[in-house]
């Protein structure tokens, strides 16, 4: 077990009290891949963000690696997400005038676990795994949807962290695209036991995820 939630409940205050997470708890095993699914609105994307630590406001209980981070001040969560989870948002947030070598290196600069010739060296290996080693010098403004959203998954991989999450990876992607991305991260999952949370719309995607989590009205259904 990687990732365990219990009890977990969030509430909106504005313009009016709202429970928008209800009660929910499951855990979530190494090598998983797992889905958020349910109608916008249920709570899947409000959830993902508790589950990275990125949202602290709500009560019950989350464990990751067997550290229970509830409760955690945001130095210490920080540290958490810099080790041990990865995120690949819908919009790739690379920085447009850096290559996409210096894209991937940033989140183990900032770690600072490596050295600086021993991180390039680990960013060529993550763009290698996912077929981008030939655009590592170019800007990431020069490459296609397809391949930046690529380079931000590598980006999420560089400091090895136990878990990666998205948020739609998929949302901005033509077909084609979108399965590139499903393909890598089935992949990552199935050959390198790298444990997978996303949030998706994409029913195709879903339905080929080792499993996936309904939500309705801010509960498991």
């Amino acid at each position: 077990m990687i990732l365990k939630i219990e009890n977990i409940e969030k509430k909106f205050y504005d313009p009016v009290e709202f429970k928008v997470l209800n009660d929910i708890s499951f855990t979530v095993n190494k090598g998983e891949f797992l889905t958020l699914v349910g109608k916008s609105g249920c709570g899947k994307s409000t959830l993902l963000y508790i589950l990275s630590t990125m949202d602290t406001d709500y009560t019950g209980k989350l464990t990751i690696d067997g550290e229970v981070v509830t409760g955690y001040n945001q130095n210490q969560l920080a540290a958490i997400r810099n080790e041990k989870i990865g995120f690949v948002f819908q919009f790739h947030y690379l920085l447009s005038d850096f290559t996409c070598l210096k894209n991937v290196m940033i989140p183990a600069l900032r770690l600072g676990r490596w050295s600086a010739a021993e991180i390039e060296h680990r960013a060529m290996e993550k763009l290698r795994l996912l077929g981008l080693a030939d655009q590592a010098l170019k800007p990431a403004s020069k490459l296609s949807g397809g391949q930046q959203q690529r380079v931000a998954i590598a980006r999420a991989l560089i400091n090895d962290p136990l878990i990666i999450m998205g948020d739609e990876p998929t949302g901005n992607l033509d077909s084609k695209n979108t399965q590139v991305v499903f393909d890598i991260l089935k992949e990552l999952s199935q050959e390198h036991q790298q444990t997978i949370i996303a949030v998706t719309h994409d029913n195709d995607f879903a339905k080929a995820s080792d499993r996936t989590i309904e939500m309705m009205d801010g509960r498991v259904v």
